[in-house]
């Protein structure tokens, strides 16, 4: 039953050309955008003097250029706070509620000294078990910024710098994020688009996984430059096929919601045995080992590695269990938004803009919730020491809260409004090179909402009108877009924000931006690249 608090009003039409010409209403509708990134990559302010500043400029240009009347601008920044603080920041709170909880019993200590016995002292191979592979596990369970900000402080743990530790969880952060939070991304974009999700799923298993094969090399290049790559490039190249093997089958041949836990899991335990027969060695060279020993053994599966492990495995096997019972959808209310709810005409798709926000007790952050409880029993936490984690999470997440608040409110005003359509058309206009700039829409929507998932709700849908006007593959442009999302994340202020919690950086935003804005780029065009060799060269790729 849905709530209903709509007025009988005529909509509001979006201007897709409010200055009566396409590029220059485009080169205004980006002035939000380089307002969040001048103001942190430039000026390297803080995430919510950004978000903040971004919010304020965008809400200007909604008035005063898309003649966006004050009641529905409000309404959707409203509404956007309202996403936020369920959808999102329920999550990331219960998931550094786990990670606190972790981290008061010792767990998560004996997490770092599993790793720094089972991927030796080598920073390259640490950041790559640490960042790459159990991040993917948390994203794939959970998503939204939570894996950045523990991978993040366990890498500070092994003697990474705190601000290369930020930076190399969002950059290993990527290749898994199409498939995050079960699959998330994949089941929204099937939604919006009106595709089948298997063959979007398929789609992106067909684009990602050339990411997921370098990007553990390109870790280890990060952290310690060519002789660092030259010392680790086995246990990267290991982990990379690993990795993206099981993406490419698990998403062609079952679908988006356990992609990323497989994968993460295969390549954990590849990594682990492969290390077990391998150490880096001086020079660059690999020697063998000889910790295959029974004592090496005895440490691997030992009590203690049960107890590092058991937080993040209760983590997995509940959140597989949400999804696959879709336990989420029990219980929802769904409540029209008040004035915004069809109150929008979508001049592009000629249509109204629904606006209807789905409160779901059962969400996936009370998932999260039930295993970081399922923890605390496993553990025997005092109820005490419970609830103080949870006032400990509440109190890092003060700033970086309010930080998504801020830019998810810009992204449902920038939609609203119509300047996300207005640059989408304009950029549909490029014609053949389409399936190349595909890419950066995605990666545009991502940097605003923060979500893979947000993303292809913003874009999804336009990738297809851009298709059938330039006559290319609708299926191939709906996926390049959630592909594409995945390099915006790393430069999103709001999983800038979450990631710095854990590790004392909160208010230096601006510099890790700086630090990863570049390799966004390049990831960026990688994908797109992929997009339009798929597109002409290789269109059989396509399912």
């Amino acid at each position: 039953m849905t709530i209903a608090f709509t007025l009988s009003v005529a909509p509001w039409p979006q201007p897709l050309d409010p200055l009566h010409s396409i590029g220059l209403s485009a080169i205004v509708a980006t002035i939000p955008l380089i307002v969040v990134l001048v103001l942190m990559g430039g000026l390297r302010k803080s995430g919510l003097v950004a978000s903040v500043c971004g919010l304020g400029s965008a809400a200007v240009l909604a008035a005063a250029v898309w003649r966006m009347p004050i009641a529905l601008a409000s309404w959707s920044v409203l509404y956007g706070f309202a996403y936020a603080t369920w959808s999102i920041l329920w999550l990331v709170l219960c998931a550094l509620w786990l990670y606190n909880l972790a981290v008061s019993t010792g767990s998560f200590d004996k997490l770092r000294q599993w790793v720094q016995q089972h991927a030796s002292t080598d920073a390259c191979v640490q950041a790559i078990l640490v960042a790459f592979c159990f991040g993917a596990l948390l994203e794939g369970s959970a998503g939204f910024g939570s894996p950045i900000a523990v991978t993040a402080f366990l890498l500070v743990g092994l003697g990474l710098e705190a601000r290369k530790a930020v930076v190399i969880a969002l950059l290993a952060n990527t290749a898994p994020v199409a498939f995050g939070a079960v699959g998330i991304p994949i089941v929204a974009l099937a939604g919006v688009t009106g595709m089948d999700v298997m063959k979007l799923s398929a789609m992106v298993g067909r684009q990602l996984p050339l990411l997921s094969l370098i990007l553990p090399m390109y870790l280890a290049l990060v952290v310690a430059g060519p002789r660092g790559l030259r010392r680790s490039w086995p246990p990267a190249l290991v982990t990379g096929v690993s990795f993206a093997g099981v993406q490419f089958l698990v998403s062609n041949l079952w679908g988006p919601y356990a992609t990323d836990i497989l994968s993460s899991l295969v390549s954990i335990v590849v990594l682990v045995a492969f290390l077990q027969v391998w150490k880096p060695g001086k020079n660059g060279r690999f020697s063998e080992s000889h910790s295959t020993s029974a004592v090496a053994e005895d440490r691997l599966f030992s009590g203690s590695a049960l107890s590092a492990w058991a937080p993040w495995v209760i983590l997995a096997v509940v959140m597989v269990f949400w999804s696959l019972f879709k336990v989420s959808a029990l219980g929802q209310i769904p409540m029209r938004i008040p004035v915004l709810h069809d109150g929008v005409y979508i001049s592009l798709y000629q249509k109204p803009y629904s606006a209807i926000f789905t409160f779901q007790p059962l969400a996936t952050g009370t998932g999260v919730l039930a295993a970081t409880i399922i923890v605390a029993l496993w553990f025997r936490v005092r109820p005490r020491s419970f609830v103080e984690a949870g006032g400990r999470t509440l109190r890092q997440l003060r700033v970086p809260g309010l930080t998504v608040l801020f830019i998810v409110g810009l992204a449902y005003l920038y939609n609203y409004s119509g300047m996300a359509y207005t640059l989408g058309a304009a950029v549909a206009r490029l014609g053949g090179i389409f399936p190349l700039v595909s890419s950066y829409l995605g990666w545009v929507a991502c940097f605003l909402s923060g979500s893979d998932t947000a993303a292809n709700l913003l874009f999804g849908n336009l990738q297809v009108a851009a298709a059938h006007q330039l006559h290319l593959n609708p299926l191939l442009l709906a996926a390049t877009n959630s592909s594409g999302a995945v390099a915006g994340k790393m430069i999103s202020p709001q999983n800038i924000a979450v990631g710095v919690t854990t590790v004392g950086l909160i208010g230096q935003e601006g510099k890790v931006l700086q630090s990863t804005f570049w390799h966004s780029v390049l990831f960026a065009g990688l994908l797109g690249l992929i997009a339009i060799t798929q597109a002409y060269a290789i269109p059989q790729m396509v399912p």
